[in-house]
């Protein structure tokens, strides 16, 4: 199993010198937040994740989780990882003081994020979805919830869920039938299953609180009738305390591909006693709360896995001994040449880099969008980081699952046979990295949100607020020669992308299916435009550092080297989309649904 080691290198270089993210703080009022704290936080929380997590992340894989009569066991180690979390007070980081938080970015709870996550993908889970729900509760609960439910999962006492899907619906949350029947003391009796609930039981903190959609009796059809409810595992004395057991209970876990450390549940409710969660029949509404958290954070999902990759590989790479380098021994004292003199096994490494770091980038600048919306001192500049993180959203969370999927497979193949044998943990990263791409809706529902919803209803405006920012950036770079290569390529690719968006719009208005057609290959094209938007910011920090003299030369000019290999080898691939998605729906749905025969 690798060892991992939080990229703290890198990670400091996207925050100081991309992202200047102390000036960020200072414009937020963020005053906490100076550069001594920050560096501490990160370091701690490396520290947290490297000596505590990782050594977690097999035994998780191996052990799974246990189901006993309702009852789940997390894996050996787990509830202690999490008490020691607790402790340090992880969880209240980037959460109201008022309630108990430390007031803290959130951008600086997503740098903790991506660690933790590395390290352990199926423990960081257990916390990651309780986010989900404090951000709901507190941006559509009353006082006296927020009181009650808020404070105790901020501390970490207590861990939150979502609960949307059922066993006839999946993203169709319109078809939903769980039933919440109104009660006299003006409490729900909420009945239904739920399935594929994540941290819905387990051992590790004494409440979990249920973010539920279900339906009033008077309720319309479809998704105009859905309201949320707070659903808690054990019912909430008028002290604080807990008293008996609600009527939630886990009918059984899944048996899963991967992620077994983390408790996947079906999860009954028999009458239970719920909440009501913001207005009747607008649950919907106030569960993209939740849903945008968890998008971001499922983003961070496949940063994860590209760098675990990466660092897995790379290590081995380097030591993986076998055959000579074509143009003559690298290592004549030894018996062959490491394999990391191959051009295939570099091709392998350098996609993996370029996704993790280009990545970090982008969902780094993201987290900011969110401290601007929470934050800023205007409407005006909340509204803008708002329509800017609309957009980013869908294409961080599916093009980056998609990609850190693809470099998860590119560090199992760095091993060659190796690679499928468990104790590298190669093939567990491969098999946690593939739900990522199905959280929170698949790539597919993903790319109709960016294309239908987000850039064509909004005729081109929610485009514009990225392709702006990247015009701007081209238009000052103008003139610099040693960033010709990357601007040139960057500039017509942002225009072609205007281009290409109202062709597939104008054939959208003959037939509406052209829409779905072209709407993931829209996805990953704007994904290679974005990341590659990002690795030319890295490479004109790099080359301003070379150019003012610097001691860690080796590392800018990796910066610099990966940034010429993603424009040379990976954002080409652009081509190939602009091709399949103008190439009409047609050739997708000329064959009846009768003739897909064996």
């Amino acid at each position: 199993m690798p060892d991992y080691k939080a990229p703290l290198r890198d990670i400091r270089f996207v925050l100081n010198e991309m992202l200047d993210t102390e000036q960020h703080y200072v414009n937020l009022g963020a005053d906490e937040a100076s550069p001594d704290m920050v560096d501490a936080i990160i370091e701690e929380g490396a520290k947290f994740s490297e000596q505590v997590l990782a050594p977690l992340n097999r035994v998780g894989d191996t052990q799974g989780c246990q189901w006993n009569d309702g009852e789940v066991t997390t894996p050996d180690g787990f509830k202690e990882a999490y008490q020691q979390f607790v402790e340090g007070g992880w969880p209240s980081l980037a959460h109201n003081t008022e309630l108990g938080g430390q007031g803290l970015p959130e951008s600086l709870g997503l740098v903790l994020n991506e660690m933790v996550g590395s390290a352990n993908w199926s423990w960081s889970m257990y916390p990651g979805l309780s986010h989900g729900a404090m951000n709901t509760i507190e941006a559509h609960g009353t006082d006296d919830q927020k009181q009650t439910y808020l404070t105790q999962l901020i501390s970490g006492n207590w861990t939150g869920t979502m609960c949307l899907t059922e066993p006839h619906c999946g993203t169709d949350l319109g078809l939903l039938r769980t039933k919440a029947e109104p009660n006299d003391d003006g409490t729900y009796s909420v009945s239904g299953t739920k399935i594929f609930i994540s941290a819905g039981e387990h051992d590790m903190a004494e409440n979990i609180v249920h973010i539920v959609l279900a339906r009033l009796p008077d309720a319309p059809e479809g998704t105009k009738g859905i309201s949320l409810f707070i659903v808690p595992k054990f019912n909430v004395n008028d002290d604080g305390s807990l008293g008996d057991r609600n009527g939630v209970a886990c009918g059984s876990l899944e048996h899963k591909m991967g992620i077994h450390g983390n408790s996947t549940c079906v999860m009954n409710f028999d009458s239970a006693k719920g909440y009501l969660i913001g207005p009747p029949n607008k649950g919907l509404n106030c569960m993209f709360t939740f849903m945008n958290t968890a998008r971001l954070g499922t983003a961070i999902q496949g940063l994860c896995h590209a760098e675990v990759g990466f660092q897995g590989s790379l290590d081995y790479a380097r030591e993986r001994l076998q055959m000579r380098s074509l143009t003559g021994p690298k290592a004549p004292e030894k018996s062959a040449d490491p394999i990391i003199v191959h051009p295939d096994v570099r091709r392998m490494l350098l996609t993996q880099k370029a996704f993790a770091e280009g990545g970090r980038a982008l969902i780094y600048f993201a987290a900011q969008q969110v401290d601007i919306v929470k934050h800023a001192n205007t409407d005006e500049e909340r509204q803008q980081a708002d329509a800017l993180l609309s957009f980013l959203t869908p294409i961080a969370k599916a093009f980056l699952t998609e990609v850190g999927f693809e470099s998860a497979n590119l560090g199992l193949q760095c091993f060659g046979g190796h690679g499928f044998i468990s104790e590298w943990g190669m093939e567990q990263n491969v098999r946690d990295s593939r739900i990522s791409m199905l959280y929170e809706g698949t790539t597919g529902i993903q790319a109709l949100d960016l294309l239908g919803r987000k850039v064509l209803m909004s005729q081109g405006e929610s485009l514009k607020t990225f392709t702006k920012i990247v015009h701007k950036f081209c238009q000052a770079a103008e003139g610099d020669e040693a960033m010709a290569a990357y601007v040139e390529p960057l500039n017509k690719l942002n225009k072609e992308w205007g281009e290409l968006t109202m062709k597939i719009g104008m054939s959208a208005m003959q037939n509406r299916e052209e829409v779905g057609a072209a709407s993931v290959d829209y996805l990953m094209y704007s994904g290679y435009i974005v990341l590659a938007y990002f690795w030319a910011r890295s490479a004109q920090v790099a080359q301003q550092k070379l150019a003012e003299g610097t001691s860690e030369e080796a590392f800018y000019q990796a910066k610099l080297a990966t940034a010429n290999f993603y424009f040379a080898r990976l954002l080409p691939r652009t081509q190939t989309l602009a091709t399949t998605m103008t190439s009409g729906a047609d050739n997708l749905m000329a064959l009846a649904a009768e003739d897909f025969a064996f």
